[in-house]
């Protein structure tokens, strides 16, 4: 299992340094975000998708099949990648190689902190992190190949 682990993390640190942008506006957020929303519906994906701007919400779309549970995971996984400036799948995957419990070890409240996949930095090459594109739904694999989806397609 711990291959497994190490494995994901080296593909997610690759995301990471590839899924950069050069500026992000609020125009990008609404494309971005509807181009999620439109993936989603192509499948039936009962999703809510999140994406923040610094501290400001600049899209948010809960799709049928989604509860207020949702939103809830959406805050615990942007809290968790703002304060890592890595990917939730990232910070949870870490974790679980290092055998470790993430709330545990770090000391954060489960209430307000979630290391699950499926929330993603928004980082400007050069710059650093300026917001986070975040899926809940779905497995946390499969949240987060989501988000990477939808940021390949955006900046290709």
């Amino acid at each position: 299992m711990t291959e497994n682990y190490e494995k994901q993390i080296a593909q997610i640190e690759e995301q990471e340094a590839r899924l950069q942008f050069t500026r992000f506006t609020h125009q990008d957020a609404l494309r971005l975000g509807t181009h999620l929303v439109g993936l989603a519906t192509e499948r039936g994906l009962g999703v809510t998708i999140d994406i923040t701007k610094g501290d400001q919400q600049v899209f948010h779309a809960a799709l049928a099949g989604t509860t207020a549970d949702n939103d809830d995971w959406v805050a615990r996984k942007v809290r968790t990648v703002r304060r890592f400036a890595e990917s939730s799948f990232l910070v949870g995957r870490r974790h679980k190689l290092a055998g470790k419990d993430f709330n545990q070890s770090t000391g954060l409240p489960l209430s307000l902190y979630a290391a699950h996949g499926g929330c993603f930095p928004l980082v400007i090459r050069d710059a650093g992190l300026i917001g986070t594109v975040t899926v809940s739904g779905l497995p946390q694999a499969d949240d987060h190949a989501l988000v990477v989806e939808a940021l390949e397609h955006f900046l290709a």
